[in-house]
């Protein structure tokens, strides 16, 4: 049967030049960077609950507003860098450059991307702590959030294809933690994570509980969403030079990268390129630019069929 499409005031399109809206309730502004990818939303206070607010910027496909169309979500940690540079580097992913040259040989499917903007990084996306005078551990609080409040709230406001498997949340170092707690906190509302040089050694290396990931509380806390088989992707990089980003910090993510894997593989029935794809760039750094060129084909790996 085909759906019989209501008009929204999310079907705005964009115009010569940024313009501010009501959407869903909600201050925004429509505006495009020119992208083939397709143009924005975006929100710059975000109040839903009693959460505080966030940025967020929401990318439709170019056509959105044309059919009836419904499509799968992913959802971006650190939304300051995801489209344009921002940051503490003042780097960017450039997500929808991945997606326009996904689009353009037919191997990503459109979607909609939702990035949404930090208050406090370190705390919102850690579970214990990671280094002594950093903030921490409110991950548990933001997951509730992402699940509870954000995604009824583009659900409700967009047409998305809402079911677990249509939804992907991804990230990069901390962001990337953040992804694998979330899809394996709350499989039954994203079932597909994207974590990039993920640092699955928050909580251990560094601190006096130094030990395996099995027994960490970052997967003993995973292990009845890692029953459920959220697709995941983990990748890690090679490079140590440039500082110690790469040096120390990337090669922590390798090491428990690895580590992650296979236990993964051995203690949790994943199978390798099928519902865990783990991904070793040996030009790969902790940084954007490695980020940015693994993204379009991490999502070709996690949006397949």
């Amino acid at each position: 049967m085909t759906e019989t499409c209501t008009p929204r005031d999310t079907d705005a399109l964009p115009k010569t030049e940024t313009y501010a809206a009501k959407l869903a309730g909600q201050d925004a502004w429509i505006h495009s960077d020119g992208s083939a990818a397709g143009y924005f939303h975006t929100f710059d206070v975000l109040k839903l609950g009693s959460a505080p607010a966030h940025k967020v910027h929401v990318l439709l496909p170019k056509d959105y507003a044309k059919d009836c169309a419904r499509y799968p979500v992913i959802y971006f940690h650190d939304g300051n860098t995801t489209f344009w540079k921002g940051g503490a580097v003042n780097k960017t992913w450039d997500v929808q450059a991945a997606l326009a040259k996904g689009y353009a040989g037919g191997t990503i499917p459109r979607v909609i991307v939702v990035a949404i903007e930090p208050i406090e990084r370190n705390r919102e996306y850690t579970h214990a702590p990671w280094l002594v005078g950093q903030s921490c551990c409110e991950v548990a609080a933001y997951v509730t959030w992402l699940a509870d409040s954000l995604k009824p709230f583009i659900d409700g406001a967009y047409r998305t294809r809402a079911a677990a498997k249509d939804t992907t949340i991804a990230g990069s170092s901390h962001g990337g933690l953040a992804a694998f707690i979330t899809a394996t906190s709350r499989p039954e509302a994203f079932g597909n994570a994207i974590a990039m040089s993920s640092s699955f050694w928050a909580g251990l290396d560094g601190t006096d509980k130094n030990g395996p990931l099995s027994t960490s509380a970052l997967v003993t806390n995973a292990a009845s969403g890692l029953a459920k088989k959220p697709r995941l992707y983990i990748d890690w990089g090679l490079v140590r030079t440039g500082g110690e980003h790469n040096s120390i910090i990337e090669d922590l993510a390798t090491k428990r990268g690895i580590e992650m894997r296979d236990l993964l593989v051995a203690s949790y029935g994943y199978t390798l390129d099928k519902d865990l794809f783990a991904i070793e760039d040996g030009e790969g750094g902790h940084d954007e630019e490695s980020w940015a060129r693994r993204i379009g084909p991490a999502l070709e790996k996690i949006l397949a069929p």
